[in-house]
């Protein structure tokens, strides 16, 4: 874990929230002038605790109208098998998540498709047939009430 102090926590509550802010903008958020800024920043990032910027897309603006969480089991646990499956889900562009799990489900995946008769066709003929696939359970996403990406700071 890495040893952060107040202004540190500072300058990755204001990231997170808003990742293009400007360094000059960032340094006044935090009480800082640009130069100790940006070495904070860059230190961060080599540390490995940003790890990265993003924009955050409207799936629907985009075209993909459902979210699916699918439920998956494998035959195989073991570590072998495990990579397999992990490798397979990198590959395909619709599953945008991959969490391995503790208990009878062995991993959730989040999963977005344009309609539902495409989320099936990806079902059928490649999350099913997936290396090491015994049963794949899947529930539609309704509606998201809270969507907060990174961890809380404060």
């Amino acid at each position: 874990m890495a040893n952060l102090d107040d202004i540190d926590r500072r300058l990755l509550a204001e990231l997170q929230s808003e990742g293009r802010v400007t360094n000059v903008e960032l340094a006044q958020r935090v009480g800082l002038t640009a130069p100790p800024c940006l070495r904070r920043v860059r230190a961060l990032e080599e540390e490995g605790v940003i790890r990265g910027y993003h924009a955050e897309l409207d799936a629907s603006q985009l075209g993909f109208a459902i979210t699916v969480f699918a439920m998956v089991s494998l035959k195989s646990q073991a570590e072998s098998a495990l990579r397999e499956f992990e490798d397979h889900m990198h590959a395909l562009p619709e599953v945008r998540e991959v969490h391995m799990l503790n208990g009878e489900i062995d991993f959730i995946l989040k999963v977005v498709s344009k309609d539902l008769q495409s989320f099936q066709e990806f079902l059928t003929s490649k999350l099913t047939p997936a290396p090491n696939v015994e049963s794949v359970k899947t529930s539609l996403t309704i509606r998201t009430a809270k969507h907060e990406p990174g961890v809380p700071l404060e």
